[in-house]
């Protein structure tokens, strides 16, 4: 019964997406005063997708330019801008105009322009604006969708994340790991608080940080939880990062760093806690079910695994498909999946009682929580 209806269901959408693609029915809709606005919300949907790579640069000279910055104290004329963006008159007005149409920026009195409702956002969260400075890399490697999607081209991410390409990441040295490292520090910041919102580590007694990068996440932990133990696991160089920035915070005696290989080494024990945060999507999944049973034998019975990454398919972070599906496929491993694909992989591994938890960003990161049984 249930292949029935599935099959019709199939064939109306076979319908539908011929009566939609009739040019007729195209004309037809924008002349009816009922369906109009739905083809008006279509073609505006249709603009978007074919402009918005423009959109995308638009968004990345105003963070390179440091334009929300300049308007940070209030509207300014173009005259102002222009010496201060180092750009004439008329190339600050196109683009601030651009920027206006997209809600960056926004007309003021006198001629002058000021932040928009989007610019004001971008500049209360620099760790927002460090991903949009991030986004060339990823820019470049698309320029050819097909090349990339037939392997014909080597993507200039896969690069930038050496360790995705290395049988023996822990070579990697203080130079290699030091671009991804920043990159990591300044946008995990928007993470840590969508996670440390939704889940209240005051209830554990010792946190361990898988891949935890320069330790900001321990960081925003430490400080909502004064009484957890922290331990945090990386490559050599990059837990070298991680020691300078606890022992500035004053950390380094409730926090322990090991350095490691997180898919090969033994795991260091002891913890109630264990974090994983945008790591799994990194890995294909012969990788991350390695990963996650090496995780498991160092977990006891009843101890908690936090995963904490953009998952595919979760409500209101739909298109997240799209970004982090060719971002995994530039860098040269790993893609977006859904909760049920994590958690078939976490059943694998040893893990059950799961718990997607609601946070206020789907579009930021998802937090899936599992028991080591």
């Amino acid at each position: 019964m249930a292949g029935l209806f599935e099959r019709w269901l199939d064939d109306l959408r076979a319908r539908r997406d011929r009566l939609i693609a009739d040019p007729k029915f195209q004309r037809w809709s924008l002349a009816n005063p009922f369906t109009r606005p739905i083809a008006r919300r279509r073609a505006r949907a249709a603009l978007d997708l074919t402009a918005g790579f423009v959109y995308s640069q638009v968004l990345f000279a105003c963070a390179r330019l440091k334009l929300f910055e300049a308007l940070a104290g209030g509207p300014l004329t173009v005259p102002d801008l222009a010496a201060r963006l180092a750009l004439s008159e008329a190339a600050t007005r196109r683009l601030l105009d651009a920027a206006a149409s997209l809600g960056l920026t926004e007309r003021r009195s006198a001629g002058r322009y000021g932040l928009g409702q989007l610019g004001a956002a971008f500049l209360g969260n620099p760790a927002a604006r460090a991903l949009v400075e991030h986004q060339p890399l990823l820019y470049a490697d698309i320029a050819d969708p097909v090349a990339l999607l037939r392997g014909e081209k080597r993507a200039a991410l896969a690069d930038y994340w050496p360790y995705s390409d290395l049988e023996q990441p822990k070579a990697l040295g203080p130079g290699d790991v030091a671009p991804y490292s920043a990159l990591m520090a300044a946008s995990q910041p928007m993470v840590a608080e969508q996670a440390l919102d939704a889940y209240d580590m005051r209830q554990h007694k010792r946190l361990m940080d898988i891949g935890g990068g320069e330790g900001v996440f321990l960081c925003a932990a430490a400080a909502r939880a004064p009484d957890l133990q922290l331990a945090l696991v990386d490559l050599p160089a990059v837990a070298d990062r991680a020691r300078t920035r606890l022992e500035a915070a004053g950390l380094m005696t409730r926090a322990q760093i090991h350095c490691g290989d997180f898919l090969r080494d033994n795991l260091p024990k002891g913890a109630d806690a264990v974090t994983l945060i945008r790591i799994v999507h990194d890995q294909d999944d012969e990788r991350a079910l390695m990963l996650l049973r090496n995780i498991r034998r160092a977990m006891e019975p009843g101890a908690t695994l936090l995963i904490i990454e953009a998952m595919s398919g979760v409500k209101g972070a739909e298109p997240l498909d799209a970004y982090y599906g060719f971002y995994t496929l530039a860098m040269g491993r790993g893609e977006p999946r859904r909760v049920e694909e994590i958690e078939a992989l976490l059943r694998q591994a040893g893990f059950g009682g799961f718990r997607l938890l609601d946070n206020a960003l789907p579009t930021l990161t998802s937090i899936l929580v599992a028991k080591a049984i």
